[in-house]
């Protein structure tokens, strides 16, 4: 049989000519490449957004306690996940839709804003500044060097202090922790509608979400709010116009209002630190487990596209505290979709124009109350808790670093504190044990940064 330059044979030249011309979408995405099409990527793209949909409500009312305009929140939440997304889809190639980070939203607001008695432009920028940070950390591969250096137990307990801190909060918006005198905090009555209701919503989640029904977060807000409306403490919709507008909501209150000169002016060393250190390690640790599922990791570990990936992220967090939201992330529940077959960013494009299709819904978004959206943040959290399994808890050296850094955050009531005070006694612990082999020389350089942090404050 003949052979050509190529070293084809007849045959195979036969086969290419018969086969149908690849369609535009095919080119762009490479479906045919990743053993794919273009109706699994679309089922898989709403999938996901059917699964992470409760940013929407979420993040707004999290940023609303900060003092953020709850309308400019809503679109800034918005219009940063489509922008961040549409990063992913159409320049990296990736199945990943990414959003304001859980945790990240709630450290802005209760520790940034609230904690550190600062207005939520100055923290707006610190996140853009961070954000920067984390984009020339990626550039110059410094990002990489700064993972490898963090033991692997402080990664698992930070995971896990955070999720604590988030159901913290998700209680506390709830009213099932109240504030209290002699004890600090108490369970609140648990008999009032709010308290209740949340009970019922934590409950109704948690289920779903046993049962792997898709979309429960957002089944859960839905089913709770529509119940406070039934007991008249929710103003429910009365026209069509309060349910769905064609009038966009708008940024122009908090769009570039970021003030990185005062962000810079207070010295806010350790908390552009502790918003680089989380996005650093969490988002490529979720961008690497989503891209293994997907199955675009090679036989030598490596995931095609990942730089442009990490590249993006960092542009992500920039945007979006210049649009008035907080640091971005890509979130696990990109899992479902891909469990779907999503495997290009095709299925990250489709996500992107179902939450800007979501603008239509501003009205209805505006109306949800926090102790519908507080069970997600319970949630949340509890699923954050698997992360405990990955420590080593009857080794004392990395028992008591990371239950510092666990129980700090919470009680604390700051990612930060918890994040230094986790460091430092892990270096300090290790070093006084005799086992200063175990501490990598980034662990010491991240020692002394908040040492002279803590020195500065006081």
């Amino acid at each position: 049989m003949a052979i050509n330059e190529k070293g084809e044979t007849q045959h195979m030249e036969l086969i290419k000519k018969s086969a149908p011309n690849p369609s535009w979408l095919d080119k762009l995405f490479h479906l045919t490449e990743r053993k794919t099409d273009v109706k699994t990527e679309i089922l898989a793209g709403i999938t996901t957004f059917v699964t992470m949909s409760y940013i929407i409500f979420v993040n707004p009312t999290i940023l609303a306690d900060a003092g953020i305009p709850k309308e400019a929140a809503i679109a800034a939440t918005i219009f940063a996940t489509v922008f961040a997304t549409l990063l992913f889809a159409l320049w990296a190639n990736m199945p990943i839709a990414v959003a304001p980070g859980m945790g990240l939203n709630a450290f802005f607001t209760y520790t940034v804003v609230l904690g550190e008695g600062l207005t939520w432009q100055t923290g707006l920028g610190a996140v853009f500044i961070s954000g920067v940070v984390f984009f020339i950390l990626t550039i110059t591969g410094l990002r990489k060097k700064i993972i490898e250096g963090i033991p692997a137990i402080l990664k698992s307990a930070i995971s896990v202090g955070i999720g604590l801190f988030i159901a913290f909060i998700g209680f506390k918006q709830a009213g099932i922790i109240v504030s209290n005198k002699e004890n600090l905090v108490a369970l609140g009555q648990l008999t009032k509608p709010g308290p209740f209701l949340a009970l019922l919503g934590f409950m109704a989640v948690t289920v779903l979400t046993a049962r792997k029904i898709k979309g429960a977060a957002l089944i859960s807000i839905l089913l709770v709010s529509i119940a406070g409306m039934v007991l008249g403490i929710v103003e429910a919709p009365k026209s069509i116009s309060s349910v769905v507008s064609f009038s966009m909501p708008s940024m122009s209150e908090t769009f570039l209002q970021m003030d990185i000169k005062s962000a810079l002016h207070y010295g806010l060393f350790s908390i552009i630190f502790s918003f680089t250190l989380v996005e650093l390690f969490d988002n490529l640790g979720s961008m690497i487990g989503l891209s293994k599922k997907a199955g675009l990791m090679d036989e030598k570990g490596e995931i095609k596209g990942l730089d442009k990936a990490l590249v993006a992220d960092s542009l992500a967090t920039v945007a979006s505290a210049a649009m008035g939201s907080t640091a971005m992330n890509a979130y696990v529940e990109n899992a479902a979709g891909i469990a779907e077959g999503g495997k290009t960013g095709l299925k990250a494009l489709v996500v992107a124009i179902l939450f800007l299709v979501s603008l239509l819904f501003t009205p209805l978004i505006s109306i949800i109350p926090s102790f519908a959206t507080a069970p997600i943040l319970i949630m949340v959290g509890a699923l954050m808790l698997t992360e405990i399994k990955n420590i080593p808890l009857d080794e004392i050296t990395d028992a008591v670093p990371a239950f510092c850094t666990i129980s700090l955050m919470p009680l604390t009531f700051s990612i930060g504190e918890g994040l230094a005070l986790g460091f430092l006694s892990y270096t300090f612990v290790k070093l006084l044990a005799g086992r200063a082999k175990e501490i990598h020389w980034i662990m010491y350089m991240i020692s002394a940064a908040f040492i002279i942090n803590f020195v500065w404050a006081a």
